[in-house]
């Protein structure tokens, strides 16, 4: 599985996420910082990646549009406000698990993580 942190996020999310195996990358570590959201998940969506944010609301918005005008994503990975900023560790552990079931990709799925 492969995922893209929003720029909401901090990039050693990424890191400890790369630490276990996973693909992740995130807008800072490729230079896509003050983009919209539709441009972060059209940049997600291109490279195959569900993309992994902690702005809830407007992603459902995407992700409603997407569906009202049929067009795909790779995946919508919610952060909800349960998690601070700060808790990368737990963020992090909160994705992998969510993930388990999803052997084959979230494209077009939205997750919310939960604490494990």
């Amino acid at each position: 599985m492969k995922v893209y942190l929003d720029e909401d996020l901090s990039p050693a999310i990424a890191e400890l996420l790369r630490q276990y195996g996973m693909d992740a990358t995130s807008a800072q570590e490729v230079g896509n910082v003050q983009l919209d959201d539709r441009a972060q998940l059209a940049y997600a969506t291109r490279g195959g990646r569900a993309i992994v944010t902690a702005n809830v609301v407007d992603f459902i918005d995407l992700a409603h549009e997407a569906v009202a005008s049929n067009t795909e994503h790779a995946g919508i990975i919610l952060v909800p406000s349960s998690f601070r900023g700060d808790e990368f560790q737990a963020i992090a552990d909160g994705i992998l698990e969510a993930l388990k079931p999803y052997h084959g990709g979230l494209r077009g799925l939205v997750v919310y993580i939960h604490r494990t």
